[in-house]
């Protein structure tokens, strides 16, 4: 047994750090030592209860990290301690129609870890060793946490089938529309933000992506795309009026990719869609092809993840992270988990 910390969501918007003793993995688990993890708009839903049907207080949420092996379990080959990791936070059963037809990252009874099971909001975290995703020695690990999100945008930009010199339009300009825009445009894709916010339109301006007011760019979409409209529209505002704006802006033949989660039923503009012969996609989570792009990608300074991170704090002060995303003042806030030391 060794001496763990938690952060507990305890319902009602309340968390609890909780002091521990973590097990010896099991067969086929190894433990890990967490260094950070990244709080993100999930982890927001679920501190405001949004997702109590899925997590049952107390539980430990989070499910982007960085760290290193502490223990392995019998069984587990291939890794050692020491080993700095990411972890791929999905657990699938292998039988259901999706698994068995190769969507396994979708699986029917999906199992996604700081969600349905215990996160890595903690200083020791006991994963199945399959979740694994290994880390270069040469990324830092504060940036590593940013792998996770990162896969999302790369799954996202790989099922619109982005290409080099694609009209993009990204709806949406917060942490995964940032990243789905930096990926889009590491595959050549020429790419435009629409953010109605003035400060997330200064973070995206900043890290060199092309941002408008989505309400002021009518005529500048016009010129950009000649009259045709955009090739691709990524939708990952989550609003109704980001669900018009993707479809409105989209070319002949134009697809329209769907992110974001949408909580409520939407309208959309069906005519629009027979009329323009437009294609709808759906992109949900990550395979491990996409996390092991997203570690190349983070490894390469193409995610300039320095200028993405906020803010870093201790476990002490998870608190002030959940309080930074709700004011909308930072795009990513690392928990350090384990006074990690950046260097």
């Amino acid at each position: 047994m060794s001496g763990s910390r938690a952060v507990h969501y305890m319902g009602d918007r309340s968390l609890s750090i909780v002091d521990g003793l973590t097990a010896q993995p099991a067969s086929g688990q190894v433990r890990v030592a967490v260094a950070y993890t990244g709080i993100c708009g999930t982890d927001l839903h679920i501190f405001h209860g949004d997702m109590d049907s899925r997590v049952r207080p107390p539980g430990v949420i989070g499910h982007e990290m960085s760290g290193t092996i502490e223990a392995i379990g019998p069984g587990v080959s291939g890794w050692a301690v020491g080993d700095p990791v990411t972890v791929m936070p999905l657990d699938w059963c292998g039988q259901c129609p999706a698994c068995l037809r190769g969507h396994n990252h979708i699986c029917h009874r999906l199992n996604f870890l700081g969600i349905d099971s215990p996160g890595c909001l903690q200083t020791l975290w006991t994963v199945p060793a399959s979740t694994l995703v290994a880390l270069p020695a040469g990324l830092r690990l504060d940036h590593a946490a940013l792998v996770e999100p990162t896969a999302v945008a790369v799954h996202d930009v790989r099922r619109g089938n982005i290409q080099s010199d694609e009209k993009t339009v990204v709806v949406g300009g917060g942490p995964v529309g940032l990243l789905i825009a930096l990926v889009a445009q590491s595959v050549g894709a020429d790419v435009l933000v629409l953010e109605p916010n003035p400060q997330r339109r200064a973070v995206a301006a900043s890290i060199g992506l092309a941002v408008h007011d989505p309400n002021q760019s009518a005529e500048y979409l016009d010129d950009w795309t000649g009259g045709a409209g955009a090739d691709v529209a990524v939708e990952v505002s989550g609003a109704e009026a980001g669900v018009t704006t993707a479809t409105q802006v989209l070319a002949t033949r134009g697809r329209l990719v769907l992110v974001a989660i949408h909580t409520a039923p939407r309208p959309m503009d069906l005519f629009r869609l027979f009329w323009r012969e437009l294609t709808v996609i759906g992109a949900r989570v990550y395979q491990r092809a996409d996390f092991e792009e997203a570690v190349r990608l983070l490894s390469s300074d193409a995610i300039p993840a320095e200028a993405l991170i906020t803010q870093t704090v201790s476990l002490d002060r998870v608190a002030d992270a959940f309080a930074a995303l709700e004011a909308g003042t930072a795009v990513k806030v690392l928990v350090n988990c384990a006074n990690h030391v950046v260097p």
